[in-house]
């Protein structure tokens, strides 16, 4: 039975989620979330929708990013 890479359940209806060429076992998509999703520079929480990047750095919200000193980025209204 496959194994959750996050949590280490062994679940009958794991997820695989391809990264890179490189498969992911989880149990469940907050498994995934915690595992693979990146997290906002400034704040720290786990970025699950679009977020804004500003050069290598990626944020939540254009709040966060200008709240780091990245300019010119804004959230769409």
């Amino acid at each position: 039975m496959p194994r959750c890479e996050t949590c280490g359940n062994e679940y009958s209806r794991s997820i695989t989620v391809t990264v890179d060429g490189e498969a992911h076992e989880f149990d469940s998509f907050e498994c995934a979330i915690h595992a693979l999703a990146p997290t906002c520079r400034h704040c720290g929480i786990r970025i699950v929708g679009h977020g804004v990047e500003s050069g290598a750095h990626i944020y939540c919200c254009a709040s966060c990013a200008r709240e780091a000193g990245a300019k010119g980025l804004v959230d769409h209204i």
